[in-house]
């Protein structure tokens, strides 16, 4: 792997950040105290759109059919690839920003603005792919099947975490909603008529949990019961219950997948409620390309940042850039921004605080630098598609 050092382009755009921080900084601060969930991000993207269209790039939103995703592209006009850095902005329901996905669509497109202000550090393309309902939806997965990274030489993006790792994993995973239908009746003088859709929820998480002693050691199976009936002393008639299930594979996934849905259609059975599932798309395990990581690694301690070794096992939650590393070269290094773990209201705060901000900074240079070293470097890039193409033929 070529070794990558200071330039004059990296110094350009190191340079162009650090101008556009005020501004950037503010863009970020708005999207974290104006939060939107999944698919409602309408203020949010038109926000991120902003700067990128006032700077010239070529703008289409509402792409692939989701009003709230958007691609943001700059043609240099000369030869050269295709790179796209991914902006993510939708939040948690009663915890906002709790992911820090204000400060990872703020930094994509603060390095794209960087770029752009160093036109002569690129070639080919730049894209900013703005991709909702990271959270609840799979944006990335709604635009991959429809061919839009199809074109793209590498993609890149930034999480804000606990520490800082550029190769920390993603699992597969899928959720499904379990429908019971029974039979309402008075639950005091008449329950022999009634068929209980609670208790087919019930006998779901108790063989659910059965389960869980033949399951191998990456599975995560957890639910949650989002209707239990409407009153104590009526025989449930309708039930529900909501599941995410995860493995380090797709394949892996189908396996736990059919055991789950075994055990929900085994308690319909048992307590004679019928049974609808609904599945949620399904988030692939990511391919972490370990050629343009390290890249990413090399500028990022070029910043004097230190980055630390991702967890030998555990620790692994899921994203839907796992199905863009399917289709291209891909990264999703995490960057620390305290002492705080995402999806609590500890992370929230932090992914508003001057640390977080300061960290948002360094990830758009490093995502910057990184890009350059693509266009600048063909062998670099050559080295990234390689590991690509090889990994893609051994599937």
């Amino acid at each position: 792997m070529a070794f990558c050092t200071i330039t004059e382009h990296k110094n350009s755009v190191i340079g162009a950040v650090d101008r556009l921080s005020d501004e950037l900084t503010l863009l970020a601060l708005n999207l974290h105290a104006n939060p939107e969930l999944s698919f409602e991000e309408v203020k949010s993207a038109a926000a991120l759109i902003a700067p990128l269209r006032a700077a010239g790039f070529s703008i289409e939103e509402g792409i692939g059919d989701l009003p709230t995703a958007f691609r943001a592209t700059f043609d240099s006009g000369r030869p050269g690839p295709t790179i796209a850095l991914l902006a993510e902005y939708d939040a948690l329901e009663g915890l906002g920003h709790a992911c820090g996905h204000n400060l990872i669509g703020t930094a994509s497109v603060t390095a794209a603005l960087a770029l752009k202000a160093c036109g002569d550090a690129l070639t080919g393309k730049l894209q900013v792919i703005g991709t909702p309902a990271e959270e609840e939806g799979g944006g990335k997965i709604i635009l991959a099947n429809l061919g839009y990274f199809d074109h793209v030489d590498a993609a890149m993006m930034f999480h804000p975490r606990d520490k800082t790792m550029v190769t920390r994993g993603g699992l597969a995973c899928v959720d499904a909603t379990f429908k019971f239908y029974g039979k309402a009746a008075h639950a005091a003088s008449a329950p022999q008529n009634g068929i209980s859709a609670l208790d087919a929820v019930i006998h779901t998480f108790v063989g659910i949990n059965a389960l869980r002693q033949l399951f191998t050691d990456d599975v995560r199976v957890h639910g949650i019961i989002t209707n239990g009936g409407s009153a104590t002393n009526i025989v449930p008639a309708y039930a529900e219950a909501k599941f995410l299930m995860r493995a380090n594979t797709v394949k892996g996934l189908a396996i736990v997948k059919q055991k789950v849905f075994a055990a929900a259609q085994g308690a319909a059975d048992m307590s004679g409620a019928r049974l609808e599932i609904e599945e949620g798309l399904t988030y692939a395990e990511r391919n972490n390309n370990l050629t343009l990581a390290g890249y990413f690694q090399q500028n990022l301690e070029i910043l004097g940042v230190e980055v630390v070794p991702p967890p030998v096992s555990g620790g692994i939650g899921s994203s839907d850039i796992g199905n863009v590393s399917q289709i291209t070269a891909a990264i999703h290094p995490y960057l620390r921004i305290g002492d705080v773990l995402p999806h609590t209201p500890e992370f929230a705060e932090a992914a508003g605080s001057p640390a977080g901000l300061q960290t948002m900074l360094q990830a758009a240079k490093a995502l910057a630098m990184t890009a350059v070293d693509l266009y600048q470097d063909p062998s670099m890039l050559s080295a990234v598609r390689e590991e690509f193409s090889q990994w893609h033929s051994q599937r």
